[in-house]
């Protein structure tokens, strides 16, 4: 079922650059069938029978209804709606990357991390090994491990702002959005995935993939907390994605 709604997804990205013209042929052919409705009677047959069977479409009709408007309500206005949340960062001294690591040490694997909206390229700031950076915070504070900006994923989920892996002072990890906007919506979550492009939720949910919990707000700079046995080396991107 989520590979369904997950396809009905896809495919409404790739119909939205014709939003104008689909919604115009929709409204013509709504008219169109209103017209020959109403010239061929068939709307006072729908009535006698509504009518008719009134006790049966109440019972119906209004659970129906109902539901139409909350599931609507609650998959829909998150698009429409915005939530900021701005948040200090954590750490008092400033961060910084070590000038004097030995580079030959780097972990070869730390090229780049991407973050969307459904995911981001992080190109890394510098990536390190734990011992490395905890010698370094000891004397330098919080260390930018890895950093990057968030890309659209497609016409209709857009990103931007800038997403940084820091290890503070007492070697805890922890990511940092900033200037930070996402196109809404509902039930969205952050995730550290170790591919480096995904595009798809199987890719996205990979073996080693980390959900760092729902998205306080689409709007803002904000933290989250990594746990401490997470490989840092080994994330590819960071990803806000809506949770089937």
């Amino acid at each position: 079922m989520a590979e369904f709604f997950g396809s009905l997804e896809r495919l409404a990205a790739d119909l939205y650059p014709y939003r104008w013209l689909i919604s115009a042929v929709l409204l013509i052919a709504l008219a169109g069938v209103s017209v020959v409705v109403y010239r061929k009677g068939w709307h006072i047959v729908v009535q006698r029978v509504l009518w008719r069977h009134r006790l049966i479409t109440v019972a119906v009709g209004v659970p129906t209804l109902a539901l139409l408007v909350y599931g609507g309500w609650e998959l829909g206005s998150p698009l429409f709606l915005n939530k900021t949340v701005i948040e200090e960062f954590p750490f008092a001294s400033v961060a910084s990357v070590s000038q004097d690591t030995n580079r030959e040490d780097k972990n070869p694997s730390g090229g780049s991390i991407t973050a969307t909206q459904e995911s981001v390229n992080l190109p890394t700031a510098e990536v390190m090994s734990k011992s490395e950076a905890l010698n370094i915070q000891q004397v330098a504070g919080p260390v930018a491990l890895k950093s990057g900006n968030f890309r659209d994923q497609d016409s209709i989920h857009k990103g931007s702002g800038l997403v940084t892996i820091y290890r503070g002072p007492d070697g805890s990890y922890l990511l940092r959005l900033e200037d930070f906007k996402v196109t809404n919506g509902p039930e969205l979550h952050v995730i550290l995935s170790p591919h480096p492009n995904p595009g798809s939720r199987s890719e996205v949910n990979m073996p080693g993939y980390v959900d760092l919990g729902e998205l306080k707000g689409n709007i803002g700079s904000q933290n989250y907390p990594i746990p401490d046995d997470v490989d840092i080396t080994e994330l590819g991107s960071v990803v806000i994605y809506c949770k089937p």
